[in-house]
């Protein structure tokens, strides 16, 4: 994992999205005007496994819909391959490159038959059925769900709907996957489903996965940590961000239990390490 220090000199080269100083705003009346983001500058390099986080009203759902194209901003530029979403000409192409995984899997689904609601993307690019075909059952495959194909949603659980939600996305071959409070309706087993297949992505497929959540759990298992507070980058790093309890408190946000634990009984003396996250490594700390 690259550095923080390091990931702030890149260069548009280098990035696969780029924020330049972005501002958006949303107006629900001619004086009521809400700021969803405030001057925000980020970049996310190809590869990348990057959690954002942050409280309710941050601009974490915002941000996701700006990279997507399906907002322009108020201000400030936004790449994605080079493509300024501010261009209308470039929108398909950065849809292509740019998939989104919303809350609701029932709300994208748009087909009776699990195969079939896959097929509805490639079926819309204009691809020959063929190739329609070999990316359904790849998608199907790449997210566990190949035995299903034949079956109904309505009967899935939620987090096999949500499985299929993100083949939708994949038979599409974005080379980023957005994923906005995808699991936030599941329960722990559905949560647990998806965050798999995710990892499966990014580790086998080398996707750029940007996982919007506020389970701090879940932004454990990424690379890189977003914190965002009140439309602005309050905190870019790696995992270590989750020991960082004040910094995370006046953000809104929770560390999770296995930190807090782990940073109390440092506090008291007792020898764990920094790197202690988790409650199984947590348990092993205590009985070495």
């Amino acid at each position: 994992m690259l550095a923080k220090a390091a990931r702030n000199t890149y260069n548009k080269r280098m990035s696969f999205i780029e924020l330049n100083a972005v501002k958006f705003t949303y107006n629900s009346g001619e004086r009521d005007e809400a700021v969803a983001l405030d001057g925000v500058s980020l970049s996310i390099g190809a590869g990348e496994f990057v959690a954002v986080v942050g409280h309710n009203g941050s601009g974490k759902s915002t941000l996701a819909k700006l990279i997507n194209g399906l907002y322009e901003p108020d201000e400030g530029e936004i790449l994605v391959d080079g493509l300024s979403t501010a261009d209308d000409k470039n929108l398909f192409d950065i849809r292509s490159r740019v998939g989104v995984v919303f809350q609701n899997p029932d709300n994208q689904m748009v087909a009776t038959i699990i195969e079939d609601d896959i097929a509805f993307g490639p079926e819309n690019l204009g691809l020959p059925p063929a190739e329609i075909r070999a990316r359904v059952d790849w998608a199907l495959a790449g997210v566990g769900m190949s035995e299903y194909a034949k079956g109904m949603p309505f009967k899935l659980s939620g987090g096999q709907k949500q499985r299929v939600a993100i083949a939708g996305v994949l038979a599409l071959k974005p080379r980023v996957m957005i994923l906005d409070e995808s699991t936030s309706m599941l329960d722990p087993k559905g949560r647990e489903e998806v965050m798999r297949v995710v990892k499966k992505l990014v580790d086998e497929e080398k996707m750029t996965v940007i996982l919007i959540t506020h389970f701090m759990e879940e932004a454990m298992q990424c690379g890189r940590i977003v914190v965002l507070k009140e439309g602005k980058v309050f905190l870019d790093g790696g995992r270590e961000i989750l020991t960082r309890e004040a910094e995370l408190k006046e953000a809104g946000l929770e560390t999770p239990f296995a930190v807090r634990m782990a940073n109390a009984l440092r506090a008291r003396g007792i020898g764990i390490d920094a790197d202690v996250m988790t409650l199984p490594a947590l348990v092993e700390a205590l009985c070495r």
